[in-house]
């Protein structure tokens, strides 16, 4: 694994000089911390050279172009990682046509790709991306309800996917994941304020949809395995009580508790009656015995 980040060298031109020597290289993070330097020269370089490329982080590569996933397409078909968040550049065509010849992404972040995360995109990731298990596409506002779907249909073994921020959203985009993706672990909805119960009841009723009657029987064993174990739904307003309450019942993973927290819920003031289940029985505890604290 090669890592230039934060290198105070001219990085485009220490990547030239280097990728014509290190043809058999599988990880490069190239992320850009501070004043980025990398251009479409050294991408396309990069794509020329090292075939075998599996691991790329471009993250913050502002002055990248389209010419550099083009490139990539063409070069580097073996991609299972790639972290292309804040290249603002990126065009949803772009995107499309990398999808079509990167088969094997299994982890992509596309937080910020406000130009390439459109529902276009996203039904091109669908269709050729089967394998897609963490996707992050925080901050895209063009994605819709037509590109989640699509994802959730196409990539059944999604684990992982941030849709924070993603205005457009509604719960037929949760819904469809919910029925779609059996293996999703984690599922970030922060200000989606189209967001209603019933995408959460759908979300509580999942596992059970989910799981061959036959398995159902030794789910208490498994629950650490199974369902989901993170859930942001901070800033989702219009959500009650008794919905949020509803999955974090269906997931023991879920946790409201301090230390643990892996329900997340800020700016929603009306869901502070939901608490999970050591939670509620740590208040039973020191309700029981209110001294022995003392």
């Amino acid at each position: 694994m090669d890592s230039f980040n934060g290198c105070n060298k001219n990085m485009n031109n220490l990547v030239l000089s280097f990728a014509p020597k290190f043809t058999r290289l599988q990880t490069l993070i190239l992320r850009q911390d501070k004043k980025p330097q990398l251009e479409d020269n050294a991408v396309q370089s990069i794509a020329n050279f090292c075939r075998d490329l599996q691991v790329l982080d471009l993250s913050k590569s502002f002055k990248l172009t389209d010419r550099s996933l083009y490139a990539l397409a063409h070069g580097c078909p073996n991609l299972t990682r790639l972290n292309i968040s804040g290249c603002s550049a990126f065009s949803d065509i772009a995107l499309e046509y990398l999808a079509g010849f990167c088969p094997k992404l299994k982890v992509l972040n596309l937080c910020g790709c406000v130009g390439a995360a459109s529902d276009r995109a996203l039904q091109a990731i669908g269709r050729y991306c089967s394998e897609l298990q963490c996707l992050n596409l925080g901050w895209c506002e063009e994605v819709g309800d037509v590109g989640v779907m699509s994802l959730a249909y196409g990539c059944p073994d999604l684990r992982t996917v941030d849709l924070c921020g993603c205005l457009q959203i509604t719960d037929d985009s949760v819904v469809a994941l919910a029925n779609r993706c059996p293996h999703l672990r984690s599922l970030g909805l922060y200000y989606c304020q189209n967001i209603t119960d019933k995408a959460m009841y759908s979300l509580a009723q999942s596992l059970v949809k989910n799981k061959p009657a036959a398995r159902w029987e030794s789910r208490k064993s498994r629950n650490d395995e199974e369902g989901l174990k993170t859930l942001n739904i901070s800033q989702c307003t219009a959500l009650t009580p008794s919905a949020v309450q509803a999955v974090c019942d269906s997931f023991p993973s879920l946790h409201t508790c301090s230390g643990r927290h892996s329900l997340i819920m800020s700016g929603c003031l009306n869901l502070t009656s939901v608490h999970c289940a050591c939670a509620v029985q740590a208040h039973r505890t020191a309700a029981a015995f209110p001294h022995s604290l003392n």
